[in-house]
């Protein structure tokens, strides 16, 4: 019987090389898919060795660049055929505003934008039985759209990192929510992790007031595979086969309201993101 295949972005380091190992050792093909193939390589290397599975992979994706998505979509798709697992987990802080090759935000791209190209693409080698997470966080209670500004600017007004990410983070929270109910029928589950305030590169003491928040924060600070825990969980555990539409947090489903679940941008958000990726569908 052939090995299933399971999808990692950002797997060379983090969370998602926590992830990569997790599925690695539960015997499935891994695709890491990074930003920086050559850096990555060599760590998929070790993780070939250290779990005993061969069939690790690492190929280049750039969330920043929606040409990459589609080329890197088109690419393992040639080579796999069928998705088994895909885990948008790769995600960015911007400390000053980018904007990428397609106009776009660069933490707009990161976290939402391209990871939302990158599930509309595979979504035709997917079938019953398969599992997307995404990579949410708890600052989507924190988050506003605003249109156009939020694709073009990250939101409305000057540059502040910390509400853009909470932005995007509700963006892809409600792009879980849509597209669980739209493939309930296809038996493809769809679910949020929260992994909690972790230390990885994602935390940069690059402002003034990083110090003062690692303070307060540092007790509740999770290692990688700590914080990677509830994804793993929802990729793998066998009890949560079928469990699709949730938003989780330590290992548990996380009661959303109303207000998120049946957001009245929800129908909005995903006809300009489609509008945006169009050319790549």
């Amino acid at each position: 019987m052939d090995k299933k295949t399971a999808i990692v972005t950002g797997a060379d380091t983090g969370m998602g090389l926590e992830e990569a190992r997790a599925l690695a050792l539960a015997g499935y093909r891994v695709v890491m898919a990074c930003y920086c193939p050559r850096l990555a390589r060599p760590v998929g290397q070790r993780l070939a060795a250290e779990t005993g599975n061969a069939d690790i992979e690492v190929m280049g994706l750039d969330l920043a660049n929606l040409s990459s998505v589609r080329a890197f979509a088109d690419e393992v798709k040639r080579r796999h055929g069928s998705i088994d697992r895909l885990m948008n987990n790769a995600g960015t802080m911007e400390t000053g505003r980018h904007t990428t090759v397609d106009g776009l935000e660069r933490t707009v791209s990161v976290n939402y934008v391209g990871p939302y190209l990158l599930t509309r693409l595979l979504l035709p080698a997917m079938g019953a039985g398969a599992r997307i997470v995404n990579m949410a966080s708890m600052v989507y209670a924190l988050g506003r759209l605003d249109f156009p500004d939020f694709f073009e600017r990250g939101r409305k007004g000057a540059f502040w990192r910390i509400p853009i990410y909470s932005n995007t983070k509700l963006a892809i929270t409600l792009f879980t929510f849509e597209l669980a109910t739209r493939l309930r029928e296809r038996g493809i589950t769809v679910n949020a992790a929260d992994p909690g305030i972790v230390n990885t590169n994602i935390i940069r003491m690059q402002m003034f007031f990083d110090p003062i928040t690692d303070l307060i924060f540092r007790p509740f600070i999770r290692t990688p595979r700590q914080g990677a825990d509830t994804a793993i969980g929802l990729l793998l555990d066998d009890d949560k086969a079928g469990q699709t539409g949730t938003f989780c947090r330590s290992g548990r489903i996380h009661p959303v309201g109303e207000r998120y679940t049946h957001h009245r941008q929800m129908q909005q958000l995903w006809d300009e993101t489609q509008a945006i990726v169009a050319d790549y569908l």
